[in-house]
């Protein structure tokens, strides 16, 4: 099982915003047979098991074994990822495009965002594809900025920062080398830690 799948089709991702689909793909979260998933979701076995059919069909849901049950075989499916995300690619001309968004703005915080998405599912998948890992770097982590001023000042030290390792690091002559794409951003936090989570010291 996946941990996050890549959707790259309208008709599967319409598939994973039904919400009766959606309901039977969290039920198959686990191996589970259409009959386990109907008794859980309280619906008629036949209604579960056409749709089951259909997620599968799609590559959703995938077949972990087939066992004999009182005279019939019972067929065990299970979600084929942990979680979805539906790529931008999807919108077509009308997905964000970094190139025709303001620089400055919020607005090329999400484009930016949107072709890391699309880029990074596109090499994920080349990479299963070939039975081979696909090697990122991610760093995440939270700041509490005392003033605008702080941010501001932040925002000059890490732009030299980055400037300074890939001057170090890039290397123009390398022919056999592979070009990264290296992304640095910073956002409001929706949900702010609680003042006590905060002031918590770190743990040694």
């Amino acid at each position: 099982m996946e941990d996050i799948a890549v959707i790259e089709s309208a008709d599967v991702a319409a598939m994973l915003i039904d919400p009766l689909r959606g309901r039977i793909m969290q039920a198959l979260s686990q191996p589970g047979s259409a009959s386990s998933v109907a008794a859980t979701l309280a619906l008629p076995r036949q209604q579960v098991n056409y749709h089951v059919r259909a997620l599968e069909a799609a590559g959703l849901v995938h077949l972990v074994e087939q066992r004999a049950r009182r005279g019939l075989t019972e067929r065990v499916l299970r979600a084929s990822a942990k979680a979805f995300v539906v790529s931008p690619e999807l919108l077509g001309g009308n997905a964000p495009d970094p190139a025709r968004v303001d620089r400055l703005s919020s607005a090329y915080l999400l484009a930016v965002a949107a072709r890391m998405l699309t880029e990074v599912g596109q090499l994920i998948k080349g990479a299963a594809r070939r039975q081979q890992s696909l090697a990122t770097l991610t760093l995440d982590t939270e700041i509490r900025f005392a003033s605008p001023a702080q941010r501001a000042a932040f925002a000059e030290d890490l732009t030299a920062a980055l400037h300074h390792l890939v001057a170090k690091y890039h290397d123009e002559r390398a022919s056999d080398g592979r070009w990264h794409r290296v992304v640095a951003v910073a956002h409001p936090m929706v949900h702010a830690p609680s003042l006590a989570q905060s002031e918590q010291e770190p743990q040694r």
